[in-house]
């Protein structure tokens, strides 16, 4: 099954035809007429984003990928103005947000926003495997009685988001003029935002920048990858980070970001060889550093017990109020799991 979480390009409406024959229209993408000849769940592969080749290849097995009209294989070669379907035995999700009682940790409110401390584990928004049980579900079942505040209206609600394991803050504009406001303040670069990270490795500076561009990973479609800043891949990304304390074979730092791309903090650290502690995704759930003797991988595994995902904390925001024009700043304490991990390390630095 195609994975339809984010990025589909093109027509999301269904004839008829499509209706009646129990299938309905995904996708859908027209070949250029300077095509070369290519495998179509290759050719699907640059088009999709957040899917894999098995999963086309999957969608192509159950005849649920089309050329032209007509149900072809993972084998079959895209020619030029070949119009090819990602065709599903069901309507396109129709995405309407449902109020859901879910508590939400309200940092600050007022008339115009407010700021909430996200738990790890929680996804921000719908999409495709978590339709329910998001933040935004949440948040629609905390303004259920306010006739004001639509969550299905795209010019209020979220300003920003953060990945599904990592906790810390987040911004949610009430009014269009304020998330117009936030936004461009986030566009510009002007909002301040810090993070915590435990990540493998020491560091022999107590500061560094990283610079990169940030894009989709060619090896692997659900991770990003960096690339040279003169390269035309991916989007412009700037990393600044600082040593909070030392532990040997991990580091607790502050990042400091000039930008927000998807997974920013995590693909630079990985980049500059200090993966983030416990990231499943970028490799930090491996032993990376110290030595492989039983009793430290046990303590290893106790410590992935104890923080199941990556070491990745939003701690602070700030931003200026887009009413009143005051500066605003907020912190959050560390997810008590991060808290727990942080003084078993410290434990264990003091005993070695």
């Amino acid at each position: 099954m195609i994975d339809e979480e984010l990025d589909l390009e093109g027509s999301d409406s269904f004839d008829e035809e499509d209706e009646q024959s129990g299938l309905y229209e995904h996708y859908r993408v027209v070949a250029d007429k300077k095509q070369k000849m290519l495998r179509v769940d290759k050719f699907l592969l640059i088009h999709l984003s957040n899917t894999s080749r098995n999963r086309v290849q999957k969608a192509a097995d159950a005849g649920f990928i089309m050329a032209n009209g007509k149900p072809v294989k993972r084998s079959y070669k895209v020619k030029p103005d070949d119009v090819i379907q990602v065709m599903l035995n069901r309507p396109h999700y129709e995405n309407k947000i449902t109020p859901e009682d879910i508590p939400l940790n309200i940092v600050y409110e007022d008339d115009d926003l407010m700021v909430i401390n996200k738990p790890a584990g929680m996804v921000v928004h719908p999409g495709f495997g978590n339709w329910n049980g998001t933040m935004l579900n949440a948040i629609a079942w905390h303004f259920k009685d306010n006739p004001a505040y639509d969550i299905n209206d795209p010019e209020i609600g979220l300003v920003h988001r953060i990945d599904k394991d990592t906790s810390g803050l987040l911004v949610v504009a009430k009014t269009a003029e304020a998330k117009t406001h936030l936004g461009l303040q986030f566009f510009n670069k002007t909002t301040k935002r810090e993070y915590n990270a435990l990540v493998w490795g020491n560091f022999t500076e107590d500061s560094g920048r990283i610079e990169g561009n940030i894009g989709r990973d060619p090896k692997d479609r659900m991770r990003m990858a960096v690339f040279s800043p003169d390269s035309e891949i991916g989007k412009h990304a700037v990393t600044h980070y600082f040593v909070m304390e030392r532990y040997g074979y991990t580091t607790l730092v502050k990042c400091v970001l000039e930008t927000g791309r998807t997974h920013q903090i995590r693909a630079h650290m990985r980049h500059i060889g200090h993966p983030l502690f416990s990231d499943e995704r970028y490799g930090g759930d491996q032993i990376l550093k110290g030595q492989p003797t039983a009793k430290y991988k046990q303590y290893i595994e106790n410590c992935f017990k104890i923080c199941p995902r990556q070491v990745l904390h939003a701690k602070t925001l700030g931003f200026i109020h887009p009413r009143t024009g005051k500066e605003m700043m907020f912190s959050s304490e560390l997810a008590e799991d991060i808290t727990q991990l942080l003084n078993k390390w410290r434990n264990y630095a003091k005993e070695e």
